[in-house]
């Protein structure tokens, strides 16, 4: 059996259009979702530090939060798919954006209860509903239009998703962290005053707000959605309604698919650890507070969105895969700067890579959808529940860490996790059409 290199694939994309006119406020509707589900990824970091003091737990404990989130997300993606595939990719996002708004409702009966259990609920909820939004926004936007842009388009609204993060730090900065922070003494007091318990339920209060207006305006969202009228895309028209709605098992007869799967497990994995030890670098090696290391982070971010918005004009003179082939080596060096030059220049190193990292989930995304024909929502949801990757990569940077006490060292996972994505850009996320003798 052969398998020529299929050429489509593999040309500049040229003058291909983004998007046409005609899919405007769909497209628009769509991409303001990735937006959305950037807030409460970042709210995450906020809420850990908060409920630390707000119910006196221990960093492992309050991690659970992350497992939480993680678990909605790796539960939720294939049913999202299922459904989608069922009925269409609106309906998906609509149900996706009811869970999402559910969820932060949640955290209302959850403080007033002050139970931790009830929050890792709320977020598993939320979370669910992102797996809905992950799942359809990224498959439907890849497919909204002229398939030889789809990596520029997905690129494009993917954009979005750092504004979202920065959102959510800020956000949470702001509105969540009181700005109290108790000394030994000062607790004691309050203990004798009888007030210390008063005090810790209060901060825990604090959540409420931001999190109740971010559901209105989802639920609100939603509404808008519902009332649109959708496009149909690929995967909906006449196979579907014919019957043909894909296998499961068909996927995994497209190489370049399952090699997306791993590299997007990879990504996943290298950008959560990078910025989940992002300030334990900057703190061990140059000696600055947490605050200013905090800063250095939302940095990182902004450079994150410059590198999205960027990579969509720069597809269009050079080939998507190979961009982030191209990509993922110039990481492997700034990353290899950091793990062997520790201090300012390993930070400064951090940093820029962050702008390289920032095309690779769209692009892999794109990439391992292609000719997946009646499989692209399943295809889709599996590359999601890639983002399992993140629950798994971080804690081994910190078992390198701990044991070699060296953040440093700890760098060399998402290190070699931008090898195989180079591999895939270069070499795996070639389109084979199988062929008959």
């Amino acid at each position: 059996m052969n398998e020529p290199t299929d050429s489509r694939h593999n040309q500049v994309p040229g003058e291909h259009k983004v998007f046409s006119r005609e899919y405007l406020v769909p497209f628009v509707l769509v991409t303001a979702l990735f937006f959305f589900w950037g807030i409460p990824n970042n709210l995450n970091d906020v809420l850990i530090k908060q409920f630390m003091k707000s119910f006196e737990m221990s960093r492992f404990k309050a991690g659970l939060l992350q497992s939480a989130f993680y678990m909605g997300y790796f539960l939720l993606s294939m049913p999202a798919a299922l459904i989608m595939r069922k009925y269409s990719y609106k309906v998906g996002l609509v149900t996706g954006l009811l869970l999402y708004s559910a969820g932060t409702m949640l955290f209302v009966p959850a403080a007033l209860a002050w139970q931790y259990g009830f929050f890792l609920f709320a977020l598993f909820v939320i979370a669910s509903g992102l797996a809905f939004l992950e799942t359809g926004a990224n498959s439907y936007i890849a497919q909204l239009g002229d398939p030889a842009s789809s990596e520029r388009r997905l690129n494009f609204s993917q954009a979005f998703n750092p504004f979202g993060a920065i959102s959510g730090a800020l956000i949470g900065t702001v509105f969540i962290f009181s700005g109290i922070e108790l000394k030994p003494e000062q607790i004691e007091k309050l203990k004798v005053a009888g007030t210390y318990q008063k005090y810790l339920h209060d901060e825990t209060l604090r959540v409420i707000p931001p999190y109740v207006v971010l559901g209105c305006v989802v639920f609100i969202w939603a509404l808008l959605m519902a009332r649109t009228k959708f496009p149909k895309v690929a995967g909906e028209g006449a196979q579907e309604s014919a019957g043909d709605k894909g296998r499961f098992k068909d996927l995994f007869q497209h190489r370049h698919f399952i090699l997306a799967v791993v590299a997007q497990f990879f990504y996943v994995g290298a950008q959560v650890g990078t910025w989940s030890y992002f300030i334990q670098y900057v703190q061990q090696y140059t000696g600055e507070k947490e605050k200013v290391a905090g800063y250095v982070l939302v940095g990182t971010l902004s450079a994150f969105l410059v590198g999205r918005f960027s990579a969509t004009v720069i597809m269009k003179y050079i080939q998507p895969r190979v961009l982030m082939g191209i990509y993922a080596v110039v990481n492997v060096l700034l990353v290899g700067v950091a793990v062997t030059a520790p201090g300012w220049i390993g930070v400064w190193a951090i940093f820029v890579s962050c702008f390289f990292m920032s095309i690779m989930f769209p692009t892999i995304f794109a990439l391992g959808l292609k000719e997946l024909g009646p499989n692209t929502k399943l295809g889709g949801s599996m590359i999601i529940m890639a983002i399992i990757g993140g629950a798994i990569v971080p804690p081994l940077m910190g078992l390198v860490s701990d044991a070699t006490k060296s953040m440093a060292l700890g760098m060399t996972l998402p290190l070699l996790c931008y090898v195989f994505i180079a591999y895939y850009g270069f070499v795996g996320s070639k389109v084979r059409v199988r062929t008959a003798q």
